[in-house]
């Protein structure tokens, strides 16, 4: 029986995975990639540390999900343990860091996909670079562009792997929401996340961009009163400010931020003292120095800056004002960075395109996976498990279609692992 026919477009986390799924049931794959090489913000994610999953109990890490119950099932099926023991399979090791995230031990991405793609050759994926996805033809053909020309290339299905529209010039640019939204499919706007924020600030903050702001909690209020937390670090930034504990509260900030017009993201300069403490501790002592007072209370230089910088100078002797405004320290926020500058994507093709398999309903043996569903997440580990794990969510969904038409991909291997 002739084997059966996948084209994957995308070669990132999502595609791959998929095609590691479709290739062990005997299934042809070609993957199909705009740029000259593959999983290019895949290694761009791996550069300071291969952030691969995380290990916290499987209700909280679905929890960080904005699209929970869609992505639980998938995530049930890929999990971090299962992550791992890929991981083992291609004679990767990894390792548990102190914040509960999963990195592989050599932490850079580049041995891994290496490892990863050589398995994929081994088992007759095909995988063609500067193919660059234009949409269907009149009879739901693929349309390519490539460096001799365009390509027409047709399939027994299709997995739509194109990312979202963060980082364009690593290979996902967000083209294929008009490809996909004159086929009349339901797409939520694609909006940064995972992103820097901006505010204005003096002169006399200068000196401070680039600098981390340590040991700080962070949290935004909405509407309803309810109150999101992250405690991670910062960055001040000619901008604004960014970094993890910017990145974590992303959600809600641009939620804000789309509703008002601008948000306001609050500070607790020092989260481990309460504010009697902090009111005691800067209480006048001699003659001593206003930075010497707040030094030995527990402020670093970039935290009095920001006192300095947002508190009245009439009041820098109060011990009750400046305990107050370390606490709860308010910095007015008016806009996001551009999302070519974002780590990743929110929005794109709604759960009510798809079928519960990931199949677009408009466009039958056409499926989708990765950032370009409409899910949001923050970083540490929680973006690649998706992708990975809707993937491979939609190579299954393939299988089991083909099964369903009375078609075994591979005699020896139609168990859905």
């Amino acid at each position: 029986m002739k084997s059966k026919h996948v084209s994957i477009i995308g070669a990132g986390p999502a595609g791959l995975m998929a095609a590691d799924i479709l290739c062990e049931h005997g299934v042809q794959v070609d993957v199909f990639e705009a740029k000259a090489s593959v999983g290019r913000k895949f290694l761009m994610a791996g550069k300071g540390g291969l952030n691969i999953t995380h290990s916290e109990p499987l209700a909280d890490f679905v929890n960080r999900y904005d699209q929970a119950h869609w992505l639980k099932p998938m995530i049930e099926e890929f999990d971090a343990q299962k992550v791992i023991a890929w991981m083992e399979s291609l004679s990767v090791s990894s390792f548990i860091g102190t914040s509960g995230r999963i990195f592989p031990t050599e932490m850079k991405a580049a041995p891994l996909l290496r490892r990863w793609l050589s398995h994929l050759k081994k088992r007759g994926v095909r995988v063609e670079c500067n193919h660059y996805w234009e949409g269907f033809t009149d009879d739901g053909s693929l349309r390519f562009s490539t460096a001799k020309g365009e390509k027409i290339l047709t399939s027994d299905a299709t997995i739509l792997a194109l990312g979202g529209a963060s980082w364009p010039s690593l290979g996902s640019d967000g083209a294929w929401v008009n490809i996909l939204a004159r086929k009349n499919i339901a797409i939520s706007p694609l909006l940064p996340s995972n992103c820097g924020f901006k505010t204005t600030w003096s002169h006399y903050m200068d000196p401070y961009f680039g600098m981390p702001l340590k040991n700080v909690l962070g949290w935004v209020k909405n509407d309803s009163g309810e109150i999101q937390k992250s405690s991670s670090e910062a960055i001040l930034t000619s901008y604004g400010i960014e970094g993890g504990l910017v990145y974590a509260l992303s959600r809600p900030l641009r939620e804000e931020l789309i509703t008002h017009g601008e948000a306001t993201l609050y500070l607790d300069l020092l989260p481990y003292v309460t504010i009697a403490q902090l009111t005691a501790l800067l209480a006048p002592s001699g003659k001593q120095s206003i930075n010497n007072i707040w030094r030995k209370a527990g402020l670093d230089s970039v935290k009095i800056a920001l006192i300095r910088e947002g508190l009245p100078k009439d009041k820098w002797s109060n011990p009750d004002c400046v305990a107050s405004f370390t606490k709860e320290y308010p910095i007015k926020l008016t806009g996001m960075q551009p999302i070519e500058e974002a780590i990743s994507t929110a929005g794109g093709v709604k759960r009510e395109a798809l079928t519960e398999d990931l199949m677009l309903r408009n466009l039958p043996n056409v499926y989708c996976a990765g950032e370009m569903l409409d899910w949001d997440a923050p970083t540490g580990g929680y973006l690649l498990a998706a992708s990975f794990a809707s993937g491979r969510f939609a190579a299954k969904g393939i299988l089991k279609s083909l099964l369903n038409d009375g078609i075994h991909p591979n005699h020896n291997a139609i168990a859905l692992r």
